[in-house]
């Protein structure tokens, strides 16, 4: 056979694997190219803030400058002040089970009420607590689907004072276009957990659809909102989130010319990515945490500019989070059934650059 003939073989098996397994998502990725290929390295001035921690997912500033931390198998929240962690709470009622057990965490505005997202029984659910009261916690929004793998997590305070959430389809992929399912959805919430009013599709509490596996939500100083979303096998994205917009998955991964979907800002082969949480740091850019990738990206909101910053130095990143005096906290996550830990695995990085 012909070195022709041997490619012309090769290139079809590919494509018809892609098809049977990934869907026409994946099939186009054989076609295109992510929207930051590559990206030159930066330098930052890193140092530890706490070390010793396992699979820490979820971060968030109090109003006193202290940060409650969770940690996805333990349970633990964490409280961390100076260079010091302590326990201040196991949530008992979360069922860590592949991706899911304890995940995002987000502090009111107001700081008088913490939030957390994770894995129970039977979903994957948000309860609250006085910070004084940590025990005695109150079940505000269930339901959310859960399963192994994308269970989502992420939980932020918008600049309008709701509660947004990232969710995942759980393994099912129709239901990202199913806007009577919690699942492959942004999530827009009162404090209280109902559907937040002025909601794209009236008294529910879907925001946005087409979602694969949210795992990072930021707002830049104009309000405008992105989120981070895990690819399959092709491409992962950074979006613009607008209300009522449609992302596309399952029907599409990465950048689409259907114009019912709306396209990513930046888009990443997986193997250097695979986002988690996000962060837009002071000086406007969006900054995300990768696992796989294991760097953080800094991007403009454009999509625009990328840059990698610790690539390879400290393994998986799960989170980034500006922190109240301008500097960027990451979370690592080597303990997470993936990663490879180093001694003083997991941590909290501080950098500056």
């Amino acid at each position: 056979m012909s070195r022709a003939r041997i490619a012309l073989v090769v290139v079809t098996v590919a494509i018809l694997v892609a098809a049977l397994f990934g869907g026409a998502a994946a099939w186009r990725g054989w076609f295109s190219d992510p929207s930051v290929p590559s990206a030159p390295d930066a330098r930052a001035s890193v140092s530890d803030v706490v070390t010793d921690l396992r699979a820490p997912w979820g971060l968030a500033f109090r109003p006193d400058g202290s940060a409650l931390v969770t940690e996805r198998d333990s349970k633990r929240i964490l409280s961390v002040q100076g260079n010091t962690a302590r326990q201040v709470t196991v949530v008992d009622e979360a069922r860590p089970s592949g991706e899911g057990g304890l995940l995002g965490i987000a502090v009111a505005p107001a700081g008088d009420w913490v939030y957390v997202y994770y894995t129970a029984a039977d979903d994957n659910r948000i309860a609250r607590f006085r910070p004084d009261q940590p025990d005695a916690r109150s079940t505000i929004f269930t339901g959310i689907p859960k399963a192994g793998n994308h269970d989502g997590g992420r939980i932020a305070f918008g600049p309008d004072g709701m509660l947004y959430v990232g969710t995942g389809d759980a393994g099912q992929r129709d239901a990202a276009q199913d806007r009577a399912s919690l699942g492959g959805k942004i999530l827009r919430l009162t404090p209280d957990g109902a559907p937040a009013p002025g909601n794209p599709f009236g008294a529910t509490p879907v925001y946005s659809y087409g979602h694969r596996n949210v795992q990072g939500l930021a707002w830049d100083a104009s309000g405008a909102m992105f989120a981070s979303e895990f690819g399959q096998n092709t491409y992962d994205e950074l979006n613009r989130i607008e209300p009522g917009h449609n992302y596309g998955w399952p029907q599409a991964e990465g950048t689409s010319t259907n114009p019912a979907f709306t396209n990513p800002v930046a888009t990443w082969r997986t193997a250097d990515a695979s986002p988690s949480g996000i962060a837009v740091g002071r000086d406007g850019k969006v900054w995300m945490a990768c696992l796989r990738g294991e760097r953080l990206y800094t991007i403009n909101t454009d999509g625009s500019g990328a840059q990698a910053l610790l690539r390879g130095e400290h393994g998986r990143l799960r989170h980034v989070a500006t922190a109240p005096d301008g500097s960027m906290w990451v979370l690592t996550s080597n303990h997470d059934g993936r990663g490879d830990p180093a001694p003083g695995d997991d941590r909290i990085l501080r950098l500056t650059t």
